[in-house]
């Protein structure tokens, strides 16, 4: 069984990892809408890992004798300067999210709540790479700077990754 302590602090982060979802689809749509197709596709499909985080969250709290709690979003950012813009708002998300797992973290332990304890680590797991990614992608966009011919590359090296994230998580 959860404690109401733990239930609620697990249902906050279910809204956290539906407005990442949100906020991902937010940046495909604008990607999509400036022809930058394998950003668009990348936002895509981070929109829909966001979405399977969340759905992964309500499913443990319902299993543990919680009830997870679908509550009101706050809508995301639509519009941005630049891709970089875009990106960089993408990273210090991630770690906004990471530092939030953290504390989830820090809660299960504090409790005594090893199964939630052992059910993040999954998460913790996942925000270092989602950190690692995002940063690996705004130091490539810092490489081409304002170069046209970079950013066309850029583009479909960014769908060649999804494509690739896609294979591995499918063979999981």
């Amino acid at each position: 069984m959860l404690s109401k302590n733990i239930e609620q602090a697990l249902n906050i982060q279910v809204r956290i990892e539906a407005e990442s979802s949100q906020t991902y689809l937010s940046m495909a749509s604008w990607s999509e809408t400036h022809g930058l197709e394998g950003i668009s596709k990348f936002m895509y499909a981070q929109s829909d890992e966001e979405r399977t985080h969340m759905l992964k969250l309500v499913k443990y709290i319902n299993e543990r004798g919680g009830h997870a709690k679908i509550s009101e979003l706050k809508a995301p950012k639509t519009s941005y300067e630049t891709f970089k813009e875009m990106f960089e708002e993408l990273y210090k998300h991630e770690i906004f999210v990471s530092d939030s797992i953290n504390e989830l973290v820090h809660l299960s332990f504090s409790e005594k709540d090893y199964a939630t304890h052992n059910f993040l680590q999954w998460y913790v797991a996942e925000q270092i790479e989602e950190e690692a990614q995002a940063k690996l992608i705004l130091d490539k966009i810092n490489l081409i700077g304002d170069d046209k011919g970079g950013l066309y590359l850029f583009d479909r090296d960014i769908q060649q990754m999804t494509l690739n994230s896609s294979a591995f998580n499918e063979s999981k």
